[in-house]
């Protein structure tokens, strides 16, 4: 009988503790929800806010990254300190577990220190065709971690921020032009002068390359089937790729029509008779 009042008393006792404590358990449900909800409309206001500035892309998204991350972590403080847990004793929590995050996640803090140094620096911006890691592409988003790189076959490669900040990285928009140097072999029998006008003519009567440089033609090598040229011009970014095609396969049809040979790679045998 004494157990089953001991067991009756401990039902009662936290019964009510249970239903004392229900109402700050609701209250911090309904500031989670509510103060959720509420992050979301302040960072799309803030979203909508940068869209009618012109702003750098890279800095808003890293700052709405932020802001959201920042609100979400507030709204779950006050959320914890509605059930009863006090400040002071939340802080030293908060503490603990972020030393214990922190030397868990040293990479994704690199990335994060990364990230902030990218916005800061700006070694490349949204849409700049880069060169890194091993990828190249165009940068379609910088974020508080990664920064994500749509490449030549339409492929989605994310790359860690600490590793860009840290490395290399050639970008091939940010000067606004690009300078092309396309090899091209001719005979050893063939006019050097007179495919050198060819060759610097086509350059010249295209549009789209720059003629401050002027575009050049000039030996690089003398190899052993042909006599390497060089042409050498420069072209805006969005232009590049297409005077870089058309010089190609229209120089093969101008050397071709004027008789100058692109020789295949030879060689000259000779056979000696050792009888005779």
């Amino acid at each position: 009988m004494e157990n089953l009042d001991n067991i009756e008393t401990y039902a009662k006792q936290y019964g009510q503790k249970l239903i004392d404590f229900l109402p700050n358990l609701v209250a911090a449900i309904a500031i989670f929800i509510i103060g959720w909800w509420i992050a979301k409309v302040i960072v799309r206001y803030v979203q909508k806010f940068f869209e009618k500035k012109d702003y750098d892309a890279a800095l808003e998204n890293f700052i709405l990254s932020m802001l959201g991350w920042v609100l979400k972590i507030l709204v779950v403080i006050i959320a914890i300190t509605q059930l009863g847990i006090e400040t002071t004793s939340l802080v030293a929590i908060i503490g603990a577990a972020g030393l214990a995050v922190g030397l868990a996640l040293q990479g994704s803090l690199a990335n994060f220190a990364g990230g902030v140094l990218i916005i800061i620096l700006k070694p490349f911006k949204i849409g700049d065709w880069i060169e890194a890691q091993g990828v190249s592409g165009s940068v379609k988003e910088i974020s508080i971690f990664y920064t994500h790189i749509n490449t030549f076959g339409n492929q989605l490669a994310v790359v860690p921020n600490g590793q860009l900040s840290n490395n290399n990285i050639v970008n091939y928009t940010v000067e606004g032009k690009r300078k092309d140097a396309i090899s091209i072999g001719i005979s050893y029998d063939a006019n050097i002068k007179e495919a050198k006008d060819i060759l610097l003519n086509l350059m010249k009567e295209q549009e789209d390359i720059h003629k401050d440089p002027e575009p050049q033609v000039v030996i690089t090598e003398l190899a052993e089937s042909s006599v390497n040229l060089s042409l050498r011009f420069m072209a805006s970014n969005d232009t590049f790729w297409g005077c870089h095609w058309y010089t190609i396969e229209e120089a093969k049809v101008r050397l071709d029509a004027a008789g100058i040979g692109i020789p295949y790679p030879q060689r000259d045998l000779h056979i000696i008779n050792k009888e005779k």
